[in-house]
């Protein structure tokens, strides 16, 4: 059975710094990568950033978070983390891990694999 787990959100102030982590079961994320994504109140879901699968490794992050956001993997655990640090008030949303899905540079697509949300939210 196909697993996502994400936790780590939480509560912090403007500045400050948090990281999600997400547990996969039933597959890896070597063979399928793996995608977060944000859905704030009243807006879209975006994406947020990518590793992309074992044959290709490119990583990608939307430009409102380059340079404050990694992503990363732990294949021996099989576990993905988005590290959030330079938080602002825009950045308070539902994230969302994904898995097995389309890692552009033109975005994060198609994605089948989904965990339940963890609440982030930054105060001003």
């Amino acid at each position: 059975e196909v697993q996502l787990q994400a936790s780590g959100g939480g509560l912090v102030q403007t500045g400050g710094s948090l990281r999600l982590s997400c547990v996969a079961s039933g597959f890896t994320f070597a063979d399928y990568g793996v995608g977060w994504f944000r859905q704030a109140p009243g807006k879209e879901r975006e994406g947020v950033s990518c590793i992309a699968s074992r044959s290709d490794r490119r990583t990608v992050y939307v430009d409102s978070v380059k340079g404050r956001f990694t992503i990363s993997i732990d294949n021996a655990k099989n576990t993905a983390y988005l590290q959030l640090n330079m938080l602002n008030p825009e950045d308070t949303a539902i994230y969302y891990c994904a898995a097995r899905g389309l890692c552009s540079k033109y975005g994060l697509m198609d994605y089948e694999y989904w965990g339940q949300g963890t609440q982030v939210t930054v105060s001003s």
